[in-house]
């Protein structure tokens, strides 16, 4: 996706101003509608990808959440091509991208009590989208930054993304996943929210009703609630009591109880088993691998056409090498839903461990068309490697080693090793500067994951009569990871820093030290 960096100097001549649709304000437009709907329909799909895939056990309850968020969005001040959909996760959570793309997580569902609550949920979604309440967050960091990026936002902070997990255009829904709305946004969303519900026949109460219940959550440090609703949209007495206000001037509409209960029947009838599913990974996260599979197997007879459950199954044998019963899980968990990347992802490494690297391939790059992630990635980058195909895996690796995450940590280290001896210079840098004698120094620092030896400076000056000379020095012993040294070159004194520009220094030669010369350090 092609990127556009505007400076801040230019953004005076490139800023607009636009009405708002939904509050008549005029405000800064750096982000148009075009760019707008572009951004939502392209993060739509890794947005619901990396907070968990569609739910889909119950495809009825997606199309009843969609119809409500339509019946507001037709009483709504933008049209927009809205779409609303549920999310597999059991974290009570609602968001929205910019373009009307919205989402609520199955785990908010479970804690509402009719669809008047669901309505106040879409509906404060629907204006967090209609007021450009995202594209403003995004001009907001883009200008702190110094620029903005148009035409297809593409990786716009990708260290907000999930360590371990996003990587490259997806970065941005990632980014937009975790923007916290200011005061005013979210007074503003619960407002036109709650005329929307009026306008479409709901009882705005509802909305007071909701707010009440998400104050006394927060108060009570529900961690759930902390983790989901609450980080993104914080509840307050202040927007109680503002509701409350405006709840006084609209009229009185249905609540939807017999209607809610009917939708999310399923819902609720499963929801022992999704408890189980969150048991079942803590377990498994403290290496009770017995506990976990039994939380597994408890879930699948409860409800056993949901495929995040097979996948816990497929979680327990993989971490205990059991790969053929592994990817015999993550089949079953790929039957009942074969549009989420993990379920690829996880097959393909265990196919990577047991040397079918044909079939990890074909599994690993269809979870990056999902979702790339950087374990996709890497674990692509090693099969070509072990082909013997290196140019296809540096590129890979240089794809991730950017990454803090373990992933990109490996794949930092594996460039090294492999590109060190023909691009030292790159890998590590030189820099010329002046010891308290005004001896001339180069301090050589090494940033990369990996211990490093055989280090060889050149050091190119000037002499008295303007020749250009050559000196090479050698690092003596290991330089560790992280760290700098310092090489003396026998130059000076000088007195005028300006004397040093007449110096150059770049690093000609090294290697990845041996266990051995580490330990001899």
């Amino acid at each position: 996706m092609r990127r556009s960096a505007i400076t801040l100097g230019a953004i005076a001549a490139l800023a607009g101003c636009a009405t708002n649709p939904v509050t008549g304000r005029s405000e800064l437009a750096l982000v148009s509608e075009a760019q707008e709907l572009e951004i939502g329909r392209e993060q739509y799909g890794p947005a619901r990808q990396m907070q968990g895939g569609d739910y889909n056990v119950d495809p009825a309850l997606t199309q009843y959440v969609d119809s409500v968020g339509q019946r507001l969005a037709a009483a709504s001040d933008r049209e927009l091509p809205y779409e609303f959909t549920v999310i597999n996760d059991g974290t009570p959570n609602a968001w929205a991208l910019p373009g009307g793309k919205i989402a609520v997580n199955r785990g908010l569902l479970s804690e509402l009590e009719n669809e008047a609550e669901l309505a106040a949920v879409l509906g404060h979604e629907i204006v967090h989208a209609a007021a450009r309440h995202g594209a403003q967050s995004l001009q907001r960091q883009q200008i702190m930054q110094g620029a903005i990026l148009v035409a297809g936002v593409a990786a716009a902070a990708s260290d907000t993304a999930p360590p371990g997990l996003v990587m490259g255009a997806s970065s941005l829904a990632a980014s937009l996943l975790n923007q916290k709305y200011g005061r005013g946004a979210e007074l503003e969303s619960d407002r036109y929210g709650m005329e929307y519900m009026a306008k479409a026949g709901y009882d705005p109460q509802a909305a007071v009703t909701l707010q009440e219940k998400f104050v006394k959550l927060a108060e009570g440090r529900q961690t759930g609630w902390l983790e989901g609703l609450f980080a993104s949209h914080p509840p307050s007495e202040d927007r109680v009591a503002a509701n409350r206000e405006l709840a006084k001037t609209l009229p009185t509409g249905e609540l939807g109880t017999e209607r809610y209960v009917a939708a999310t029947e399923q819902l609720r009838r499963d929801a022992p088993a999704y408890a189980t599913l969150e048991r079942g990974r803590k377990a498994l996260k403290e290496k009770d691998t017995a506990a976990a599979l039994a939380a597994a197997e408890e879930a699948i007879r409860i409800q056993p056409r949901e495929a995040q459950f097979h996948a816990l199954r497929g979680d327990v044998r993989f971490v205990q090498e059991n790969y053929e019963d592994a990817i015999t899980n993550y089949d079953r968990a790929a039957q009942y839903d074969d549009d989420f990347f993990y379920y690829p992802l996880q097959r393909g490494l265990a196919e990577q461990a047991l040397g079918r690297n044909d079939a990890a391939l074909a599994d690993l790059q269809s979870s990056v068309e999902l979702l790339p992630t950087t374990t996709a990635v890497k674990a692509l980058a090693d099969i070509h490697l072990e082909r013997g195909d290196r140019e296809q895996a540096v590129k890979l690796y240089r794809q991730v080693a950017g990454s803090e995450s373990p992933a990109g940590r490996d794949a930092a280290a594996t460039l090294v090793r492999l590109e060190l001896a023909e691009r030292p210079g790159e890998y590590l840098p030189a820099r010329v500067g002046a010891g308290a004698g005004g001896e001339v120094l180069v301090e050589v620092r090494n940033p990369t994951p990996v211990a490093v030896d055989n280090v060889e400076v050149a050091i190119q000056y000037l002499d008295a009569a303007g020749q250009v000379r050559t000196l090479r020095r050698r690092l003596g012993g290991v330089l560790p990871a992280g760290e700098t040294a310092i090489v003396s070159t026998g130059l000076g004194p000088v007195s005028d820093p300006a004397e040093l520009q007449r110096v150059r220094a770049a690093v000609t030669a090294a290697r990845v030290a041996s266990q051995d010369d580490i330990r001899r350090r």
